[in-house]
């Protein structure tokens, strides 16, 4: 499964701008997104359709993207993600 070529993101443009939204995530290359300086998520495509590869935890999970009611999906799962490694993070803090 090769990584989402320039038609492919274009295809994902709304859902790519809600997700440039998240001020967490930095777009390092165009479709690839960082939490700080670890990989979060790219995109793949292949003729099964297009698919988010989403650290969801230690390990990228692939999700399926074609259509507005998966992309609605995938930013849910991702703003879960992201409030989970906030909440973390305040917990670190307090144990300090």
């Amino acid at each position: 499964m090769k990584h989402a070529g320039a038609e492919a993101l274009g295809r994902l443009s709304a859902v790519l701008g809600k997700l440039r939204a998240r001020p967490l995530l930095q777009e390092k290359r165009p479709g690839v997104f960082y939490l700080k300086s670890r990989a979060f998520m790219h995109f793949h495509e292949d003729p099964a359709g297009l698919f988010a590869d989403v650290r969801l935890g230690e390990e990228f999970v692939r999700l399926p993207v074609a259509s507005s009611s998966e992309q609605a999906a995938l930013l849910k799962r991702v703003d879960r993600r992201l409030a989970e490694l906030a909440t973390d993070r305040v917990r670190a803090r307090a144990h300090r």
